[in-house]
């Protein structure tokens, strides 16, 4: 089934990053929808919805997965046939897929604004819209230099590097605890996001509260890049994002860890950067400061708050 094999994907980091997570759901449930041949319109949307749930269960922190699923189902309710519904999924889930790749275009724009030419920039994780704001950098011809963290222990940090290196930019690789002997070095920060709350706090990969504080103490300036769908709607209302904790042989393997019983591995995957070590918060819509989050799920992202009553 393609989605179940879209879920194990996600679920693994077979498929990872934000973005990314969000089109193969998105790209998923299109598929799904052209591959099943219900009886009448109530049983298509059943099926699309236990499909939704499948998908939306793997990476409990992710918004932006929700926030996709929720784009391409919205309506599905209101179709009177089979047909008409399953269009209406196949034409929400192309043009999602389509904006989600214009916003990464139009982020790397609007960043590359913000970095100067001789910039020494620090990045944490694999972004896909941080690395796009660095690269259109160097393209339009900057002079950069970018510190790279390692990313335990999935090391995505690797990923980062490699994109840097292909795309001709000097980069040096560093270990996450060693940010903050290089802080003094470093013009700009910038990283992703998983999530953004209704108060400008950003979720994103574990360390990046530390990168912030640290970059914070320095008097460094930190920005995030994030589309619009990585803003979470229910915490407008007090919900909590869910901080997702991964497997502990992901940091310590089986066999050591049978021979330590008195030890619990802990892995989160994800930490919370108050809006307050946030400088600038860049989407698709351009650049806004983090307190400006709300106008964002309001005005964006199409999320009535009478629904979450």
């Amino acid at each position: 089934m393609i989605v179940t094999d879209t879920a194990d994907k996600i679920k693994s980091m077979e498929i990872r990053g934000a973005g990314r997570i969000a089109r193969a759901a998105a790209e998923a449930l299109r598929d799904h929808a052209l591959s099943i041949q219900p009886p009448y319109t109530a049983a298509f949307q059943q099926e699309m919805e236990r499909a939704a749930a499948i998908l939306v269960a793997t990476r409990p922190t992710a918004v932006s997965l929700p926030n996709a699923v929720h784009m391409v189902m919205n309506g599905i309710g209101k179709a009177t046939t089979v047909d008409e519904a399953r269009t209406g999924v196949v034409q929400r889930a192309e043009h999602f897929i389509q904006s989600s790749q214009h916003a990464v275009e139009k982020i790397a724009e609007f960043g590359a604004r913000h970095i100067r030419n001789g910039d020494k920039i620090l990045t944490h994780c694999n972004s896909e819209v941080a690395l796009g704001c660095i690269i259109e950098a160097h393209r339009s011809g900057k002079e950069i230099e970018v510190f790279a963290t390692e990313v335990r222990p999935r090391n995505q940090g690797l990923i980062t590097i490699r994109t840097l290196n292909d795309a001709g930019i000097k980069t040096n690789f560093i270990v996450d605890s060693a940010v903050r002997s290089f802080i003094n070095e470093i013009d700009l920060v910038v990283v992703g996001a998983d999530a953004v709350t209704v108060n400008g706090a950003v979720v994103n990969k574990i360390g990046t509260s530390q990168v912030a504080h640290t970059a914070k103490e320095a008097r460094v300036n930190m920005i995030v890049a994030a589309e619009t769908y990585k803003f979470a709607p229910k915490t407008v209302i007090g919900d909590l994002i869910t901080i997702e904790e991964r497997p502990s042989s992901e940091v310590l393997p089986d066999d050591i860890a049978k021979t330590l019983p008195h030890v619990r591995v802990r892995n989160p995957a994800f930490d919370v950067t108050p809006a307050e070590f946030i400088d600038l918060i860049i989407t698709e819509q351009g650049a806004i400061p983090p307190q400006m989050a709300y106008v964002i799920i309001r005005e964006y992202l199409g999320w009535d708050i009478a629904e979450f009553h």
